[in-house]
């Protein structure tokens, strides 16, 4: 799968395995202007593909808005679920950059968390929208 790939031959670590079956998102990466969720996407059908993993957000400058928003907003807890958190969010704000609420619990419904209750992570990405338009 993309993410042993990713993982284990290019060292983008960020990616995490958690379910091996496209329920939990952990592993969710952007391909192609896509949210896909790399645990079961083979490495071949990504071949010719752009792909960014969670380390493709940051930059010299600094952190991804999104990533300021989550750490700001508290969005995270174990940690285990924020690279997956928030490359859907950098791809569901680009799809929907003014949503409401209810559009991102539904945009957002995708990815597990076991730990935060969620609140921070909506809190989290709508901070994100916010200065992403700023």
């Amino acid at each position: 799968a993309s993410v042993h790939t990713l993982r284990e031959q290019l060292n983008q670590t960020g990616a995490h395995i958690g379910c091996e079956s496209s329920h939990c998102g952990a592993c969710t990466v952007d391909i192609d202007g896509e949210s896909v969720k790399s645990c079961t996407l083979l490495t071949v059908q990504a071949h010719g593909s752009e792909v960014m993993s969670v380390e493709g957000l940051a930059d010299a400058e600094g952190l991804h808005a999104v990533q300021e928003a989550f750490f700001e907003e508290h969005g995270l807890q174990c940690g285990f679920c924020t690279p997956g958190m928030l490359m859907r969010t950098y791809r569901f704000l680009k799809e929907n950059p003014n949503p409401t609420e209810e559009e991102i619990r539904w945009g957002m419904s995708g990815n597990l968390c076991r730990c935060t209750g969620y609140q921070n992570i909506i809190k989290a990405v709508q901070s994100a929208a916010q200065k992403l338009q700023a």
